[in-house]
């Protein structure tokens, strides 16, 4: 469990985090369409990002049955990503949006697109002591959960380096692992994260069927 400004919320091994008390699963960076958004450019990658990453969300979706879905933006790789969206994947999406409040945060990537899909769109969401946002902002941090960085960390464990994808907090402010099928990480120790935390962080690393937890002075600067 993870206490951010007296709120306890749930990080699942997929990356995404429930919030019991507030009825919300709350996800970030999906970044859908991402391998179709390469393809207009010429890079071309296997076109099952969106399938893969829809298919995720609605186990969780089904797992844990919340009242609201709350995407922390760049929830599509670029604005017109909801036109490109496959009849499946939209019809997996649209069930989601039927079922369960969405609320979009507007990325930096996507903007208020998402809302053609279902759901409201939002530049942040207040909900009991928590501030859910896109991109962490300096000026307010408690209770802040956001997403952007795509956070991962580098750990050794009995002898052996690790790294993975990681919720990163220090009780004040969350920021959550990019949820998205073909979306990479971004090492703690990297210059975009100075500054963002008041108190000494934890990260909490994604593994197979468990969240772990590691104080900042087991965390390694990636090679």
């Amino acid at each position: 469990m993870i206490d951010i400004a007296g709120a306890t919320l749930s990080p699942d091994p997929s990356g995404a985090l429930y919030w019991q008390q507030g009825a919300a699963l709350i996800v970030a960076d999906l970044h859908l369409e991402k391998g179709s958004s390469h393809a207009r450019r010429g890079i071309f990658l296997p076109p099952y990002d969106s399938r893969c990453t829809l298919e995720r969300l609605a186990r969780l979706c089904d797992k844990y049955r919340p009242k609201r879905v709350v995407a922390l933006g760049d929830s599509f790789h670029d604005r017109d990503g909801p036109a490109r969206l496959p009849e499946a994947e939209r019809a997996v999406l649209t069930a989601l949006t039927a079922c369960h409040e969405f609320i979009w945060i507007a990325g930096n990537h996507d903007g208020v697109s998402p809302a053609k899909l279902g759901g409201t769109v939002a530049e942040a969401l207040r909900l009991g002591p928590l501030t859910f946002r896109h991109q962490p902002a300096l000026s307010e941090s408690v209770g802040e959960i956001a997403g952007h960085l795509h956070p991962c960390a580098r750990v050794a464990v009995k002898g052996r380096a690790f790294r993975r994808r990681c919720f990163v907090g220090d009780g004040t402010r969350l920021i959550l692992p990019a949820f998205g099928a073909f979306t990479g990480g971004l090492d703690l120790f990297d210059r975009a994260f100075e500054g963002l935390f008041l108190n000494r962080i934890t990260a909490f690393l994604l593994g197979e069927n468990a969240v772990y937890a590691f104080p900042e002075r087991h965390l390694m600067p990636a090679r």
